[in-house]
């Protein structure tokens, strides 16, 4: 076998082989093919091996051929003990293609090496596995891979030195499916200037600690491996995934950190959460949901965890409650239990409190342990007193909301006057406002007015589902009319509209009515305000919108 070089007006390579030799064999391919892979970036930069062949393919009138690297990877992965003693030697720029190709056609072997000897930083697996739905051997053999370059030691000799071998540098493994997603895409062309965009500079400290120990002829001491991930943790039993996960992490705690930036609890008994949060750094987690119906007693188990989530940027708590007959004082250590953890939590800035049943009289207790100013606080389907309104409209931590959510929030019989002056006192910050299903009447809802018509940075106001009159809609459009950026606007059908106190919507006048102020927004001068009419069918429960044409549900619709 010979490589020859033909001299042409453009510069190109060929393989061939003497007329007089034998057939190679099926070893000699695979040189073949590592040769090329190993070649291929030092090659002149004009080379038009794979244009010379799509041209010949072209003539003849057939379907250009797979890229001749795509088919020496093919080769070297059918051949996975010669493609990882290749692995030392592979150009950078190759890894990721090979890695993919692996991946997806399920060698371990070449995984798990290939984890191993990974050139980069950081190997987005998750952004991989979005796309390749992972065989859960091949998963385990990434993993595994990990567990060995952990296991490793490097012992430098100056007896004995070591062959040069290429320095792994791994440092995070990144599970996460929603990150790095361009960086396959990237490299699906190859471009070795991409390799810096995964290579996080090392702290200064690690390495003057590592030129100290080399001096010394110590053994080096490894830095931890990351393993970012998002956990959403649902059934009391886990998938295979995650508890070999978990495995590997509880075997590996010092070498190897879980860290959750997201965590999503549903109906997961408290016990298997507390398992499962000894093994996560919980100073990485920025955004917390839970989910379950829990007793207050309950969640007071949970509490510790979350007061040690000192990075903790996003809260949500949902469908908390006390038993009927708790004691008053063990309802009252429950409450403060909960909010002296805000105490440990200085970056929070957005609380969402839906369906607990331990805020009426008592949201004063919550808002006055938050350290810092938040930008969306939401208080759904919980009862509240106006005392804990007039006291919302006075804290300091909400002074510069963004956000406010109040939908579900029975407001018919109190004084609205609390929530007039806290819109007033975010106006200059408020955009998003969420009113819907409050029970607020036509006077209640004519006194937010004026504090509406001051919110400049409003871009979102919803109300449906409040008992409003076609004249107070016509109100609210003049006093908004001002308001440059708000885009959407979703308002209830008037109360006009409807044929009977049942709440019978009749379609045609509904119809008029939402005709008569779309006209309204147009002659305003805002017909980019988005106006949409939703409210919810008393036969079905589904919600009707109207847009430019009726959204209507199936009980409206003609036989």
């Amino acid at each position: 076998m010979m490589c020859t070089r033909r001299c042409d007006t453009r510069e190109s390579y060929s393989v061939s082989f003497s007329s007089g030799a034998t057939p190679p064999s099926a070893q000699s391919c695979l040189n073949v093919n590592i040769w090329v892979i190993l070649m291929w970036p030092k090659l002149p930069q004009r080379t038009y091996l794979q244009d010379w062949f799509r041209s010949r393919f072209f003539r003849m009138g057939v379907q250009a051929p797979p890229r001749l690297l795509e088919l020496a990877g093919q080769s070297l992965l059918r051949n996975e003990a010669l493609a990882i003693a290749a692995l030392e030697e592979l150009p950078v720029e190759l890894f990721p293609r090979l890695f993919t190709a692996a991946f997806a056609g399920r060698h371990t072997h070449a995984v798990k090496a290939m984890v191993q000897a990974w050139p980069f930083a950081c190997l987005p697996l998750g952004a991989l596995m979005k796309d390749h739905e992972p065989h859960l051997e091949t998963f385990q053999a990434a993993l595994d891979g990990l567990d060995l370059l952990l296991a490793e030691e490097v012992r430098p000799s100056s007896v004995c030195p070591p062959r040069p071998r290429r320095r792994w540098k791994l440092q995070v493994l990144d599970l996460r499916r929603n990150a790095h997603q361009d960086f396959w895409t990237l490299w699906s062309v190859i471009k070795a200037s991409v390799c810096s965009l995964l290579e996080p500079e090392p702290a200064q400290p690690m390495q003057k600690a590592r030129r100290v120990e080399a001096q010394a002829g110590l053994k080096p001491a490894r830095a931890p491996v990351e393993v970012l991930v998002d956990l959403c943790l649902k059934e009391d039993t886990l998938d295979e995934t995650l508890s070999y996960l978990l495995k590997k992490a509880k075997q590996r705690r010092s070498l190897l950190h879980l860290r959750c930036q997201k965590l999503r609890i549903f109906t997961v008994p408290v016990q298997s959460i507390r398992r499962i949060l000894k093994l996560v750094q919980l100073d990485s987690i920025q955004d917390l949901e839970v989910n379950c119906t829990w007793k207050l007693a309950t969640l007071g188990r949970f509490l510790p965890h979350l007061g040690r989530m000192g990075n903790l940027r996003r809260l949500l708590l949902s469908r908390v409650r006390l038993l009927p007959h708790t004691a008053p004082a063990r309802e009252a250590h429950c409450v403060r239990q909960l909010t002296a953890q805000f105490l440990s939590l200085p970056h929070l800035q957005e609380l969402y409190l839906d369906s607990v049943s331990f805020l009426e009289g008592r949201l004063h207790q919550v808002l006055r342990c938050l350290k810092t100013p938040l930008e969306t606080l939401s208080i759904t389907n919980c009862l509240i007193l106006e005392s804990d309104l007039t006291y919302l409209s006075q804290c300091s931590s909400v002074g510069l909301l963004k956000d406010l959510g109040l939908s579900g929030v029975n407001l018919t019989s109190l004084s609205l006057e609390p929530l007039q002056v806290l819109i007033e006192r975010t106006s200059a910050t408020l955009q998003d406002l969420d009113l819907d299903e409050c029970g607020i009447m036509d006077s209640q809802f004519s006194a937010l007015l004026p504090s509406l018509s001051r919110c400049s940075q409003l871009t979102t106001f919803r109300f449906c589902g409040n008992p409003i009159s076609m004249s107070v809609l016509e109100s609210l459009l003049q006093h908004t009319v001002g308001l440059s950026k708000l885009s959407l606007v979703l308002y209830p059908a008037p109360l006009e509209s409807y044929e009977d106190v049942r709440g019978t919507l009749h379609p045609g006048l509904l119809a008029q009515l939402h005709a008569r102020l779309r006209q309204l927004v147009r002659t305003s001068g805002r017909a980019s305000t988005v106006w949409f009419s939703s409210n919810t069918c008393p036969h079905c429960g589904d919600e009707i919108f109207y847009g430019i044409w009726p959204i209507l549900c199936p009980c409206y619709m003609p036989a």
